[in-house]
């Protein structure tokens, strides 16, 4: 009698037809999404080529089995980033190329006096015989009115004449800076690519046409002299270009004069005047404008009385007056001939002096 278990027509052939050799396989949700064939909806099947029933299943590795919207905002995030650096690397602040290095030309001209060196008669009003036309300080500076040029808008005109202005106070007409040896107030406003050129200026300065203290500012020795009066008269024009597109040039032409005596010398003293010319070139681009920076890129000096002969690339050297008047040798003859002596280091003669 046969097996109850089986179909009256008996077990198919080539299999045993019992159900439980199948009971361990389960087709649940991992296994049909591991399947490397996927059959077509009916919708496909209609639509598309004839014997055509399944489609490969597209493998992303361990990203299959990642949800769809995890996969989008995976998606986004990437293109973020992509952007951000894309962005980041062609941004102008930071493709922008800095000047680096001394970029600081000086002239420095000694004007000897062409004759005996004689105090001023009022050392109480030690600017009384000077001309009409200088004025007092920062009056005398004579800033312009900031105007656009073209790539510079007016504000950021204004911002560079700003910031020039502050320097030539800084550099030009505080006490600190004239006799007592302060740098660092002149040196906040020097471009970082300058700022090692002007620390060489201040610690080993010499006449070589880029270390030269005197062509940052306009100092004297403490040990020498001292400031007769704190008022020092300026006369002088400022002027605003641009040297280039992305390059704002100021050029500056004053003429400072100074009340000077020697140093510990009591009130009475004989008072000395002293002449400084500075003609001044400077250059912006847009990071410097953002810092109120400046790059000071040319400097020509003229200075009088001083002697021929004695380096001013430190200090300039005034020639002090005494009651009596003081005799200064005059200049020695150039030699075009000699190379044992640079070529820009040259003495001018004092109108008046």
């Amino acid at each position: 009698m046969g097996d109850p278990r089986e179909p009256p027509e008996g077990a198919p052939e080539g299999g045993s037809g019992n159900e439980d050799e199948f009971r361990s396989v389960v087709f649940d949700e991992s296994f049909v999404r591991a399947a490397r064939i996927q059959e077509l909806s009916a919708r496909e099947r209609l639509a598309g080529p004839l014997g055509r029933a399944t489609r490969p299943r597209v493998r992303l590795g361990p990203l299959g089995t990642v949800p769809r919207q995890a996969l989008a905002l995976l998606l986004l995030i990437l293109l973020a980033f992509g952007a951000a650096v894309y962005f980041g690397v062609r941004s102008p602040m930071s493709t922008a190329v800095r000047p680096e290095g001394s970029q600081l030309t000086v002239s420095l001209v000694a004007l000897t006096p062409a004759s005996a060196v004689h105090p001023v008669a009022d050392p109480a009003d030690p600017f009384a015989a000077l001309a009409v036309g200088y004025g007092e300080g920062t009056l005398g500076l004579n800033a312009p009115t900031g105007a656009a040029t073209g790539s510079f808008s007016r504000i950021e005109a204004a911002k560079a004449l700003d910031t020039v202005q502050r320097y030539l106070v800084a550099s030009s007409l505080s006490p600190a800076t004239l006799v007592q040896g302060a740098t660092a107030d002149v040196r906040t406003f020097v471009t970082p690519g300058e700022q090692a050129g002007f620390d060489t200026s201040v610690a080993r300065p010499v006449d070589d046409r880029h270390h030269a203290a005197t062509g940052w500012m306009v100092r004297f020795d403490p040990a020498r002299v001292a400031l007769a009066s704190n008022t020092v008269k300026v006369a002088g024009v400022m002027r605003v270009d641009e040297a280039d597109g992305g390059t704002l040039e100021v050029t500056t032409d004053h003429t400072f004069v100074y009340a000077l005596k020697p140093a510990g010398a009591p009130a009475g003293a004989p008072v000395t005047l002293e002449t400084v010319r500075r003609q001044l070139t400077f250059e912006f681009d847009r990071v410097d404008l953002a810092s109120g920076q400046l790059r000071l890129v040319d400097s020509v000096v003229e200075a009088g009385p001083e002697p021929c002969g004695t380096s001013t690339a430190g200090f300039l050297q005034p020639v002090l007056a005494t009651a009596q008047g003081t005799v200064v040798a005059p200049p020695a003859p150039v030699d075009p001939g000699n190379h044992a002596l640079a070529g820009w280091q040259v003495c001018g003669v004092l109108a008046g002096g």
